[in-house]
């Protein structure tokens, strides 16, 4: 590490600084919960803190659908953009580095170095694209698992996510209740309502209908990006509120000129939108947008143990999920229904509603009254 990386890494308090991707590889085949298999796989994580002498100190972060296996510190001199989870990641921050061990990994199906769609398949020389396996929550949070074992992690001391990510927090207490010490799944559900099932097909048809699409079978530098874009965009607004996005944006103009008519960006949401959507085609895979949609629509603990009490009848973890007042993507009432399912099967667990105007991206702001809830909880 040269005098200029050493300033990244070190100079700034309760900053992680600068951090490095890395690869794990499992040569044993991987069978998916629809019954097919991949014969090897990569996911590719980072990690901050570290791991004490007993193994115990273990915090894994679950990304959301958009995510990735960075979110916090930066990647280098020339990248330093701050992972999407670096005000609550960091020596002294909720999650604190000085004593605890974080990992996050991209998801499989991924496409930020985990094996996904566009991966090479090792049995036929040629990308997987659309012969990929359909991909669940159980299948991430199985992925995750054996990961953890090959670095010797016994135990979890918590899992937290939000949106995607607190359903693979629920799914890793679900599946490994043993493992499992503490979860906080935020902005999340047990399972999509029928709304947000149909704003995700949107998305999808958006992607499919792309002329570029080519069944799947897109090159990689020449993909379904307007399909992928629109998806965006759409998804986006989701993620928003009418409060956050009216204060922001209003129906303010770009150049301020109200009497000008055409069908150009006009408005500054829509340069908003616009821009959210050219960087997501520069770092997302349309497959695995894809791919990932269809785990969330899949997702629902009521129909795969019987009923929501019955999946967790057998947690031993404690929980603490968290809602947001202006999320309409995932509302209030589905993170209180999981809360309540799990206290009456006798867990430990508790709810706590914060009124933030961001919608469904509250848990990714800063905020005090949301760090605090994290850090007493991880602390008590």
């Amino acid at each position: 590490m040269n005098p200029a990386e050493e300033d990244i890494a070190h100079a700034v308090d309760g900053e992680i600084g600068l951090v490095s991707p890395k690869d794990f590889h499992s040569s044993t085949p991987f069978e998916f919960q629809g019954g097919q298999k991949i014969s090897e796989f990569t996911l590719r994580y980072e990690t901050y803190g570290t791991l004490n002498a007993a193994r115990d100190n273990v915090v894994l972060v679950a990304h959301a659908l958009t995510g990735d296996h960075h979110c916090a510190g930066v990647h280098s001199l020339n990248d330093r953009k701050t992972g999407w989870w670096n005000s609550m990641i960091g020596p002294g921050k909720p999650i604190d580095t000085n004593r605890f061990f974080v990992l996050c990994a991209n998801c499989i199906g991924g496409c930020q170095g985990s094996t996904g769609p566009k991966s090479v398949n090792p049995d036929t020389g040629k990308p997987y694209n659309l012969s990929f396996p359909f991909v669940t929550v159980r299948d991430m949070v199985k992925s995750q698992k054996i990961l953890l074992d090959s670095l010797g992690i016994r135990e979890l001391y918590a899992a937290i996510g939000g949106s995607m990510g607190g359903m693979q927090v629920l799914q890793w207490a679900i599946e490994y209740p043993e493992y499992v010490r503490r979860i906080i799944p935020m902005a999340t559900t047990w399972r999509q309502n029928a709304q947000a099932m149909a704003f995700d097909e949107v998305g999808r048809q958006a992607i499919m209908q792309d002329p570029e699409w080519d069944e799947g079978n897109y090159d990689e530098n020449k993909g379904p990006n307007v399909g992928l874009a629109i998806a965006r965009m759409m998804a986006h607004i989701t993620y928003l509120s009418d409060r956050s996005m009216n204060r922001k944006f209003g129906r303010k103009r770009q150049d301020g000129d109200s009497n000008r008519y055409s069908f150009d960006i006009e408005f500054e949401v829509e340069s908003y939108l616009k821009h959210q959507a050219l960087s997501f085609i520069n770092r997302f895979d349309a497959n695995t947008y894809l791919y990932f949609t269809r785990a969330l629509g899949y997702f629902d603990l009521a129909s795969a143990y019987g009923s929501l009490d019955k999946a967790f009848q057998n947690l031993k973890c404690r929980a603490l999920s968290v809602g947001f007042t202006t999320d309409w993507l995932f509302p209030p009432s589905q993170n209180r229904e999981i809360v309540l399912a799990m206290l009456r099967q006798g867990v430990e667990a508790s709810y706590s509603e914060l009124d933030i105007d961001l919608g469904h991206d509250s848990f990714l702001i800063e905020s005090e009254e949301l760090f605090n809830l994290v850090r007493d909880f991880l602390n008590n």
